[in-house]
């Protein structure tokens, strides 16, 4: 499905624009009362009309955009220090997520290039018969390639949507992104190294700094169960879209991990530990992406002992096009969507629209999967009775039955699994 240029689409204009998505704070208030809470949107939405405010409402501070060589400058910085960029919805319209257009998620600080990518090294030790210690070049000669188009995810994606707010950056839907991995089975190399019986989990190092500057603190240590580890699916890799892996996205090699939090999938990998039991690391352990096991009240403190490790992703569908905000042409009575849909370790089953605030639904046609962890992209034609401002919200529902709320609900103290259904606003005429 090739992108089409939003402005065929759209009509070339938006409504009044503002940073957390197409409702100001009077509409979120509204619509917190129809939907039973508040939940922000996308950063690349419209606002209300003037006059349907009810009250003077301050002006909203505006996105900022990211400015880095090689990408895309309506990526919206989450954060700085580490580098956190998301992407908006309308800009993962291609069904091979471009380099350009990729989401950023850092945990430290950013190492320099490498300037022989090929002797980069990577170790395999711990619960294994025999370290083994492997340059990029052996990997890339030693090993047949395969190439896979595969969601990559953040764990945090839809942190936004909880209420009262969760901590960390407020990602809406803008942390993932489909891109094809160039690489080899990570099973195949731990095999190479002989796991022995007691091999129960990864860990897994990197080569960026901690941002303290102490070099002896690794940034980010995560790891997965055994069984994760050798899924065919979960790999080595060195290229991304068909070019060397960039810096910023890992490179020169890195772990993927497809359909569980991004965070196992170690950038600039240089070491995978096997262990014996759960991995206990930086970011393995507290809140560090756990979900509650017992439902907590949101906002309250939480018990260490009541989480459990954010494995497989939640369902999650995102309208591509139109884009959230958009002006449509007066006398349009036909609106076609473009969009797409993932879910962790399953599959999507199905995926429904509706223009009338969720009182009903009309299924959207979706896609195959081109191999196991791609999204699925899905096409819908809508009909509007009039002009006038429509909201138009997407659901997804999972091969095990499970489908998107209303809301990000199971509030946990750091924001994981919140995966409520996408909504924009359009305006006719």
């Amino acid at each position: 499905m090739a992108q089409q240029a939003d402005d065929a689409v759209e009509g070339g204009s938006h409504f009044i624009t503002s940073r957390r998505g197409f409702l100001g704070s009077t509409g979120l208030a509204a619509m917190g009362a129809i939907i039973g809470g508040v939940m922000p949107l996308s950063p690349d939405g419209g606002g209300i009309p003037a006059a349907h405010a009810q009250a003077p409402a301050p002006a909203p501070k505006g996105p900022q955009y990211l400015k880095f060589p090689g990408k895309n400058d309506k990526l919206v910085v989450l954060g700085e220090k580490p580098l956190v960029a998301e992407t908006p919805e309308s800009l993962l319209d291609d069904d091979t997520t471009p380099i350009e257009k990729f989401y950023i998620r850092n945990n430290g600080l950013i190492p320099e290039e490498a300037k022989n990518p090929d002797a980069w090294k990577i170790t395999i030790d711990g619960e294994v018969d025999k370290k083994l210690e492997i340059t990029l070049g052996e990997l890339k000669s030693k090993y047949k390639a395969v190439t896979r188009r595969m969601v990559l995810e953040c764990g945090g994606n839809g942190r936004a949507a909880f209420s009262p707010p969760a901590r960390g950056n407020q990602w809406t839907n803008g942390g993932a992104g489909c891109a094809e991995w160039t690489g080899v089975p990570l099973a195949e190399v731990l095999k190479a190294a002989g796991l022995k019986k007691t091999a129960k989990y990864t860990a897994h190092y990197a080569a960026d700094l901690h941002l303290s500057g102490d070099a002896n603190k690794p940034t980010l240590s995560r790891g997965v169960r055994i069984e994760k580890a050798l899924d065919p699916h979960s790999m080595i890799v060195w290229a991304m879209n068909g070019q060397p892996l960039p810096n910023i996205h890992g490179g020169p090699v890195r772990l993927i991990v497809p359909g569980w939090a991004g965070s196992a999938s170690q950038k600039w990998l240089t070491k995978i530990t096997i262990r014996d039991k759960e991995h206990d690391g930086p970011g393995m352990t507290e809140f560090s992406y756990r979900t509650a096991i017992k439902p907590m009240i949101p906002g309250d403190k939480g018990d260490p002992k009541n989480m459990r490790i954010l494995e497989s992703m939640p369902v999650r569908s995102i309208i591509t096009n139109p884009t959230n905000g958009a002006k449509i042409a007066a006398g349009t009575r036909e609106l076609k969507l473009r969009g797409a849909s993932w879910a962790g370790d399953l599959t999507v089953k199905q995926v429904d629209v509706s223009t009338d605030f969720g009182a009903s639904w009309q299924r959207a046609n979706l896609e195959k999967p081109k191999n196991k962890y791609d999204w699925q992209r899905w096409t819908a034609t809508l009909k509007l009775p009039t002009d006038g401002y429509f909201e138009i919200w997407a659901r997804a529902t999972d091969s095990k039955g499970a489908m998107q709320p209303h809301l990000a609900g199971f509030w946990n103290p750091q924001g994981y699994g919140g995966n409520a259904m996408h909504r924009i606003a359009v305006l006719v005429g």
